[in-house]
């Protein structure tokens, strides 16, 4: 019986410990952050693979949330919704870049906000958008110029 007592104890133990990481987990992942701010939307030419989920950031600071992204029928633009932080105001005239984090992958939205003293009302929308580069196409680029000038060499 004694051993039974032990083993439930440490396993309640286990579980409790197990729901601290978890809660924390989820606290510093920032998966509960973006209730309490506003909704803005940004149209792309194309969005390279940013999807729900990513990080907008100001300045490397992470202020928002991606919430989600759809297809506009009519344009073929890519709107992108998000959640930006209510402590924060955008300027009318900010830009949003979707941006890499490395060579590796993993893509967030860069929002660099402009001089306006207008700001951008919840529900509204950013005028100035930039599309991710694409580095496969920049490279075949790279090699094409450089083929180029070694024909022109010859």
């Amino acid at each position: 019986m004694k051993r039974s007592l032990v083993e439930t104890i440490l396993g309640a133990v286990v579980l409790l410990v197990a729901g601290t990481f978890l809660a924390f987990g989820y606290d510093k992942g920032g998966m509960g952050v973006g209730t309490d701010g506003y909704e803005v939307t940004a149209d792309f030419s194309g969005i390279g693979g940013l999807k729900p989920g990513d990080e907008v950031q100001i300045s490397g600071v992470k202020v928002g949330t991606v919430t989600s992204v759809e297809l506009l029928s009519g344009s073929y633009l890519a709107r992108v919704h998000m959640n930006i932080d209510s402590n924060y105001k955008l300027p009318s005239d900010t830009a949003a870049m979707i941006s890499s984090e490395s060579l590796l992958g993993g893509l967030y939205l860069s929002l660099e906000p402009g001089a306006q003293e207008d700001t951008i009302p919840g529900g509204g929308r950013i005028q100035y958008t930039q599309a991710p580069q694409n580095l496969e196409q920049l490279l075949g680029q790279f090699i094409f110029s450089m083929q180029q000038d070694a024909e022109k060499t010859q």
